[in-house]
Formats: structure tokens, C-alpha cells, sequence
């Protein structure tokens, strides 16, 4: 007997009611930041393609109770189950995004205690270290990711090494870049 080429996680989403349904897509929404932070490639991979299933189903189900169906995010009206899939997923990813940024750009940024900024400085020096240890100064966007976690740079703390005056690293393509500013800073420190 040959094993399946897929492993199926779960049970396909059409063949749940429509409580089940729903409690899913929440605890996939629930669980998602969890997963973007810590899970494997494959688990995030998995949970991608899962949360999608389910929001998918519930489109079919209930096209009219979310805005997809009541207009689209800037009154536009949006007929995802007109449009063939990676154009939904394109779509769904830029309203997403959209939506994170502006929440993120109402969030409250809270005061960091002088010894806790003393150490945010010093992890963010570390993690300027990495990038000019690097080829060229520079690292693909998933190691400059990985290589945050593993010095424990909080998210906040690297967007601030692309938002200094002048930034001290930069975006190329795909790759992450220190400037020459960042350079000075690793040499002055």
C-alpha cells in the first residue's frame, strides 16, 4: 500500500456545519500570530492554506456577512467567487495588509524603562553585527527574519533600524542591507 502524496489535516471544510465552521476560522484566526512567530515552515505553510479553506467555505456559505460581500474594503464592490483563486488570495492579502497597517498605525507605542531601552540598543547592535558579518553587508529577508528571532530583536525594535535618520538598514529586492550608518554604529559602540 503506497502512502498519499498529501496528508489531509482535519476535516474538509465542506463537511463541517456551520458552528464548526465558524469556531475553526476563529481559532485559526486566533492562532495565527503564534504560528508566523514560532511554527515551522511547514506549519505555517499548513495553517496558510487551512485558514484560506475555511474562509473560502464560508464565503460559498455566507457571501453577504462579510464586507467581501457588502461592498469591499474602500466600497468597491468584490465578487470573490467570480475571481479564480490566486486572484482571491492577491486580493485578500492586500486588504489584510492594508488592515494591519492601519491598525498598527493606531497602537499606542509604549515607553521603554531607561535599563530596557539600554538593552534594546545593544540586541539591535547585535543583530547590525549579523548583517555586516554578511556577504556584501546584506541578508535574504527570511534569514534577516531568522536572524532577529535568534538575537531576540523584537519586531518593533527592527522596524526602527529602517525608520533612524539615517536608516541604518535598508530593503533591496529581497534582501535586507546595512547602510553605512549602520556600519558606524557597530564601530562606535
Amino acid at each position: 500500500m503506497s502512502a498519499p502524496a498529501e496528508i489531509a489535516y482535519g476535516v474538509p471544510a465542506s463537511q463541517l456545519s456551520d458552528d464548526e465552521l465558524e469556531h475553526q476560522g476563529n481559532q485559526a484566526h486566533a492562532t495565527r500570530h503564534w504560528v508566523f512567530l514560532h511554527g515551522t515552515a511547514d506549519q505555517f505553510r499548513r495553517h496558510t492554506e487551512r485558514m484560506l479553506e475555511l474562509e473560502q467555505e464560508y464565503l460559498r456559505r455566507h457571501p453577504k456577512r462579510t464586507w467581501q460581500g457588502s461592498g469591499g474594503a474602500d466600497g468597491e464592490q468584490v465578487d470573490l467567487a467570480g475571481i479564480d483563486v490566486v486572484s482571491q488570495v492577491r486580493f485578500l492579502t492586500r486588504t489584510y495588509a492594508t488592515a494591519m497597517e492601519s491598525l498598527l498605525a493606531r497602537a499606542p507605542q509604549p515607553e521603554n524603562p531607561p535599563a530596557e531601552a539600554s538593552l534594546a540598543v545593544d540586541v539591535a547592535r547585535d543583530l547590525l553585527r549579523r548583517y555586516a558579518a554578511a556577504p556584501d553587508g546584506r541578508l535574504h529577508k527570511l534569514e534577516a527574519h531568522q536572524a532577529a528571532r535568534e538575537i531576540g530583536v523584537a519586531p518593533a525594535a527592527v522596524a526602527a533600524l529602517y525608520k533612524a535618520d539615517p536608516p541604518l538598514l535598508v530593503t533591496a529586492g529581497e534582501y535586507r542591507q546595512i547602510t553605512p550608518a549602520g556600519r558606524a554604529r557597530i564601530e562606535y559602540a
